[in-house]
């Protein structure tokens, strides 16, 4: 839910990694809508003018819904808006606040009692308003129904766990590594406190996986791959499970698949061709793979991407992997 003088940089650290995890999940597993008000456009804090989907009266049923505010977010809580707010409280399984948008939820009654936490700035400034609120200075907060988060690095914490407790955390690595991210903030000891990365806990881990990535062309045995991180395959498999909650196998497959996903969506190559650059034996064990993970063909891929790009080459690729499809 956007309000006027929204950080177009906290809307994104939103939507962006939950836009990666739905690309690495599969359709149906993540996804979102833009609500204000009355429907109506939405100005950012730069002057950027964003037109939401519906007026937030449309929002139901929904996991969580944030409010996003920034600059003048004091100034909306008017008599309307929490209003608003407080209707949709019931319809929803649980309320966000984004930037500032923790100000509205406090000044329509439903923090109290909850920690929750806003922008650095406004920190002090919204404890002394809200003193029914349990003010924290943590990167983000959940508190039963109600999570809030600061600035836009806080927000990018905030989605990665969201995203780990919804998908596992394997999924939840790989959407920081999409954004070259350094997912080992740890929110309860303060803003920026750090824990030891993985790569300093895990180092054989690290090597596994850019070993995997290097040959998913040409997908090495386990063992091999275990003797390229210096370690034991029942090592490799504890250190997977341990930090990822995967298998080495599972995750290694599903680095072939999230590239045979790209090619799809960005090239006119063949299914066979794809198969073959991802490390399938041939199309039809792509297909399965790919139904099997994403829940899509690579047709159907290719129709939500291209639908607007290379028609001529979109075709004749289609016309080539429809075998492979119903394999």
């Amino acid at each position: 839910m956007l309000f006027d003088g929204f950080s177009n940089m906290v809307l994104a650290s939103a939507i962006e990694p939950l836009r990666a995890a739905r690309d690495y999940a599969g359709a149906g597993r993540f996804d979102w809508q833009l609500f204000s008000m009355t429907g109506g456009p939405a100005v950012s804090s730069s002057g950027m003018v964003l037109n939401p989907d519906a007026a937030v009266s449309a929002a139901e049923g929904f996991d969580i819904l944030f409010v996003v505010a920034g600059y003048g977010a004091r100034d909306h809580a008017q008599p309307a808006v929490i209003a608003a707010l407080k209707r949709a409280e019931r319809r929803v399984a649980a309320l966000g606040g984004l930037d500032c948008g923790a100000w509205l939820l406090a000044a329509a009654g439903l923090l109290g009692g909850h920690r929750a936490t806003v922008h650095w700035q406004d920190l002090d400034a919204f404890a002394e308003t809200h003193p029914t609120v349990e003010v924290t200075t943590d990167r983000f907060a959940i508190d039963r129904r109600r999570i809030t988060a600061g600035g836009a690095t806080t927000v990018v914490d905030l989605m990665l766990r969201l995203i780990g407790e919804r998908g596992g955390r394997a999924l939840a690595y790989d959407v920081s590594n999409m954004f070259i991210y350094d997912v080992e903030r740890v929110q309860s000891h303060g803003r920026g406190a750090r824990s030891a990365s993985l790569e300093a806990r895990a180092p054989q881990l690290i090597r596994a996986i850019a070993e995997m990535r290097r040959t998913q062309e040409q997908p090495l045995s386990l063992p091999r791959i275990a003797a390229h991180a210096a370690v034991s395959p029942r090592t490799l498999a504890r250190l997977f499970e341990r930090e990822l909650g995967l298998s080495p196998g599972h995750y290694y497959q599903n680095i072939r698949l999230a590239s045979a996903r790209t090619l799809a969506e960005e090239t006119a190559l063949s299914a066979s061709d794809i198969a073959a650059r991802t490390g399938f034996s041939s199309a039809s064990s792509l297909a399965r793979a790919l139904a099997g993970h994403f829940g899509q063909t690579i047709r159907s891929l290719r129709a939500g991407r291209l639908s607007h790009a290379m028609p001529s080459a979109r075709g004749s690729a289609a016309a080539e992997d429809g075998a492979g499809d119903t394999g």
